[in-house]
């Protein structure tokens, strides 16, 4: 179903710091991220990653889409915008996590579109 959320993000500067923390805090599960960099998050309900060197992030709530690129579209025509995130990531990636996209509305406020991996 698209328009729940479907994947959280936190930025941390120091990522080791950042999994000792909620660790210790949510009784999270950790596993190292796809690009070698920060975490992926397993909380029991909503999947999550973390990143470094984002000290003053908020945290990232990504809204699931069925057609990632169809939502851009549509969220440009609406005044939205789309941050650059770099690379989307490689296909292993891609397979295993899905697209995202960091947005912002049309008055400037962040949020996320996901498109989940095939069959999720």
């Amino acid at each position: 179903m698209a328009s729940e959320p479907s994947f959280f993000e936190l930025g941390v500067a120091d990522p080791e710091r950042g999994r000792a923390f909620y660790g210790a805090l949510f009784g999270w599960s950790f596993e190292p991220g796809p690009s070698g960099h920060g975490f992926s998050i397993a909380t029991g309900g909503l999947p999550g990653g973390m990143h470094g060197g984002d000290a003053d992030a908020s945290p990232y709530l990504f809204f699931r889409v069925d057609d990632l690129d169809a939502a851009v579209t549509r969220l440009r025509e609406l005044g939205g915008t789309v941050e650059d995130m770099g690379e989307e990531g490689d296909e292993e990636s891609v397979a295993r996590f899905g697209r995202f996209k960091l947005c912002r509305d049309d008055q400037g406020s962040a949020f996320g579109l996901h498109q989940p991996p095939e069959g999720q």
